[in-house]
């Protein structure tokens, strides 16, 4: 049967698309501030968590202290795990429920892990501070799978990249505004920490409030519930026009394509030779993400800060411009999504990284030989974090959904948000032991991941962009006919390596 090819209008950034964009992105921004929200108040907490703990059970006030410190790593630590099984369910729930109907039931546990929080200080309950952290956690995790899968499924082609971006800004923001929030003139002090942990409560509200106004995904509307009627309703509302054929042809391509091979289950995900390529590719870009070292600067900074000659006061300067310079970055990075390609921002993005990690080493090493250097850490850390803002930042969450057509892509995105959380709790638990073990070399081994990362994506990763979900299976399917996949990539797959 001859395909029918429509031409594409070009499309835009509407106002209702940049609202539905809004409205789901406030899931990764919970992401990004409860990831950052427990880290400036520890000392207040770990108090918090003594005298509860003594008017229980009362104790010798260094074993409490001791009992205290751990009881707050659970309570870091929880969110991961909470994550994990939060981001792993992601693509059931996608399925069963929807794009749209999943996001917004997620809330209520949002609401409930908020407010879980927000009063523990009250009837003195540390595990009510717990539990409201695994809760939060599971309830990110959600977000992490279902929110670049929506984006990318209602963003035109033209502005996937850029618009699959706002993802990673979502985080960013989040980080930034629980750094500002956490300092101890505002929120992070005794009288105000619950109010911290528990503020998440409101942008909860407010995306329920939103997004109950926001189509579902017509990708999913017409692929996997067959409503096609519904599905040109959500199109032309997000495009602002009637002219939605050439969408409605591509989705009917992926669907035809999609109905050649069997309904794919994680576990078929696993086994099918066709998917394995680009499974690879979606869990180690996922890994390069988070392996790369910038969880020890977004979780560490104001140690390595401390530790490289800085004061207290000026290492906590220094962390909050992490946070501002992370969003700026990530600004930047949107427009250049669309025009340079994936491909070629990650490239960059690790090569950077690379580069001034050498750099921390090296200044690690010889602080206290030449006082100057001290600025040069201080230096290395920052554009350590513009190029992870330019690349590994934002590219593995839009490039997952990128590399997958519409059945196998939420059980794709539950296993890749899967392994990101999983490496999100190993650098978390494993860096301060790392710390304490390499000291000055410490980021030495981030340093030889980041290599392995750059030549896996020059060797591995196609060029998605301005690619059809549809063309970009057949860029795979391609490799394993021609069974090249070890091999490197021709110029149909992929574009010049920028460096």
């Amino acid at each position: 049967m001859e395909e029918v090819h429509v031409e594409r209008p070009k499309q835009g950034l509407t106002c209702f698309l940049a609202y539905s964009i809004f409205s789901a992105v406030l899931g990764m921004f919970q992401f990004g501030y409860n990831t950052g929200v427990i880290n400036a108040p520890q000392s207040v907490i770990e108090d918090f968590i003594v005298e509860a703990y003594t008017k229980r059970y009362g104790g010798i006030k260094e074993e409490v202290r001791n009992r205290a410190t751990v009881i707050y790593a659970i309570a870091v630590a929880i969110f991961a795990v909470g994550g994990m099984i939060g981001g792993f369910g992601g693509g059931i729930l996608a399925n069963k429920l929807g794009r749209k109907r999943g996001l917004l039931l997620n809330n209520l546990m949002g609401i409930a892990g908020a407010c879980l929080m927000g009063f523990c200080k009250y009837p003195n309950s540390y595990e009510m501070l717990i539990i409201g952290r695994f809760i939060i956690g599971f309830y990110c995790g959600l977000n992490t799978s279902l929110v670049p899968m929506y984006i990318s499924e209602i963003a035109p082609l033209t502005l996937r990249g850029g618009l699959g971006t706002v993802n990673q800004l979502g985080v960013t923001i989040g980080l930034l505004v629980s750094q500002v929030l956490g300092i101890q003139q505002l929120l992070g002090n005794p009288e105000g920490w619950h109010l911290l942990l528990g503020i998440t409560l409101c942008p909860a509200i407010l995306q329920l409030v939103l997004f109950s106004f926001c189509p579902e995904s017509p990708r999913h509307l017409l692929i996997t519930k067959n409503r096609e009627e519904e599905a040109r309703k959500a199109l032309r509302r997000l495009r602002a026009s009637h002219h939605i054929e050439a969408d409605i042809e591509e989705m009917k391509a992926e669907e035809r394509a999609e109905q050649a091979e069997a309904r794919t289950t994680l576990c078929q995900l696993i086994r099918t030779t066709s998917l394995r390529n680009p499974l690879v590719i979606a869990i180690v870009m996922q890994l390069s993400q988070q392996l790369s070292g910038i969880n020890a600067v977004f979780y560490y900074s104001t140690v390595l800060f401390k530790n490289a000659g800085l004061s207290e006061e000026a290492a906590k300067y220094a962390t909050t411009g992490i946070g501002v310079i992370m969003v700026t970055m990530t600004l930047i990075s949107i427009p250049l999504m669309d025009k340079a390609g994936r491909r070629t921002l990650h490239l960059w993005g690790l090569g950077g990284m690379f580069i001034f990690s050498i750099f921390i080493t090296i200044s690690l090493l010889v602080k206290e030989l030449i006082q100057w250097v001290t600025y040069l850490s201080v230096v290395s850390v920052l554009l350590f974090v513009v190029f992870f803002a330019v690349g590994p930042g934002s590219i593995p969450w839009m490039i997952t959904a990128e590399l997958f057509s519409q059945g196998p892509r939420p059980a794709a995105m539950s296993l890749a948000v899967l392994v990101n959380w999983m490496a999100n709790f190993l650098v978390g638990i494993g860096f301060p032991a790392l710390n304490a073990g390499l000291s000055s070399y410490v980021f030495l081994p981030f340093s030889i991941l980041l290599a392995f990362f750059w030549v896996f994506t020059y060797r591995k990763v196609p060029e998605t962009r301005n690619k059809t979900f549809e063309e970009i299976a057949a860029i795979f399917k391609s490799r394993e006919d021609r069974k090249i996949f070890g091999d490197k990539p021709s110029g149909s797959d992929t574009e010049e390596s920028p460096m």
